[in-house]
């Protein structure tokens, strides 16, 4: 007779170790494109790119890693081919870092810099759905959180690995061929996951509870109270800018903001993935509010005021990883989530996008709009998410 998985320990700690598993894929991935990130502004420059290719670069990178993602989660539902789409989406997502190495035109690099994205595209919401089933036995918030907390670690790393490499004076070329070795573990880990784990599928926990058919009405509130949200989040880059020009932080500083933001990332994708399991899209509420009252302390504080929002608006991030993701499984069927996992990481995305954008534009005019805008538009999420709360009850997770 078919082994069939059942409700007992075996298989929660089967699929406890599936998520611990694609961490640290996520960790080694993130060791390699993280630390090749932190190099390739000044790369480009190196090979003869101008600052604004730079910034063109780097902006089509972002909008078709999440644009895409439309795409391929939706081909990912429709093939049932999971595991295929990850695999795909990792091994161009990796190995194009190691190949800039070799790069010795500015155009060149930038083709595997955009590429680079567009495999996190092909990648990231069939595994997003896969994680789905396995974090059912565990609890939602806390599988989506340990995920996130692993995938920091490496994104804080990858920097770090790249900056001995140039301190030693190896310079950027060896820098790209080093991260070869944390690409090849994080496909090695991956490997390893799809061994143990053919058919993640199998371990979705039934509740007996209605499930519900296709994409609810829950899912599209939900949608745009996040795309409200990413609109008025300030990327980190602009908040770097800020610190240097307003001379609020030395700059030997804000590396050391922007760590200690990762590390509250990483703390907060644990702490708000268990109380999400316990009381639901509630505690989304509270991370809105907190996020909404550290704009003003970023943008106008002193350094110390300054550090304790940038520590809040790492715990937002944090939340972005983690519950946020964790909350769409829950309101979409199950054999539609890779495509639900690709509508909404592309709608977050554009919406992150467009928002930096206008907050950039708002900076170079005045500080205070900048935060009156940021603060306005996050608080329209607001109402949206207590209707999302009502479509949309949590149970919680024992």
């Amino acid at each position: 007779m078919k082994n069939e998985p059942t409700y007992g320990a075996e298989i929660t700690a089967l699929a406890f170790k599936f998520v611990i598993l694609l961490g640290v894929v996520s960790l080694f991935a993130d060791v390699t494109y993280e630390g090749a990130r932190s190099i390739t502004g000044p790369y480009l420059g190196l090979l003869g790119a101008t600052a604004t290719v730079v910034g063109i670069v780097a902006g089509l990178g972002e909008l078709l890693g999440y644009a895409l993602r439309l795409l391929f989660g939706y081909l990912s539902d429709r093939t049932r081919q999971y595991w295929g789409f990850t695999f795909a989406g990792y091994a161009v997502n990796l190995l194009a870092v190691p190949l800039l190495a070799l790069t010795t035109r500015w155009e060149l690099a930038a083709a595997l810099i955009v590429t680079e994205r567009i495999g996190k595209a092909i990648r990231t919401p069939a595994r997003d759905a896969m994680l789905s089933h396995a974090t059912s036995r565990i609890g939602r918030g806390w599988g989506f959180g340990v995920h996130e907390a692993l995938d920091q670690i490496g994104a804080i790393l990858g920097p770090i690995i790249i900056a001995m490499v140039l301190y030693f004076g190896g310079g950027y070329r060896l820098g790209f061929a080093v991260l070869l070795i944390p690409a090849l573990l994080a496909l090695t880990a991956l490997t390893i996951a799809r061994i143990l784990n053919p058919q993640p599928q199998a371990m979705e926990i039934s509740t007996g509870a209605i499930q519900p058919k296709g994409l609810t009405r829950a899912f599209w509130l939900y949608l745009a109270a996040m795309a409200f949200f990413a609109a008025g989040v300030a990327d980190f880059p602009l908040i770097a800018f800020h610190f240097g020009k307003a001379k609020v932080v030395a700059e030997a500083w804000i590396p050391v903001f922007y760590a200690v933001a990762m590390g509250v990332d990483a703390l907060a994708a644990l702490g708000l993935g268990r109380i999400y399991d316990r009381i639901g899209l509630k505690v989304l509420l509270m991370v809105v509010t907190l996020s909404i009252l550290a704009v003003p302390m970023v943008f106008l504080g002193s350094f110390y005021v300054a550090l304790l929002g940038i520590a809040i608006w790492g715990a937002s991030i944090g939340a972005q990883e983690s519950i946020m993701r964790a909350a769409v499984a829950g309101m979409v069927a199950q054999d539609r989530r890779g495509t639900a996992y690709g509508i909404f990481n592309t709608g977050f995305g554009v919406a992150w996008f467009l928002g930096s954008a206008l907050l950039g534009i708002l900076y170079d005019i005045s500080r205070p709009y900048v935060v009156a805008f940021s603060m306005a538009v996050q608080f329209l999420s607001i109402p949206l998410l207590i209707m999302v709360t009502r479509l949309s009850p949590h149970k919680p997770v024992a």
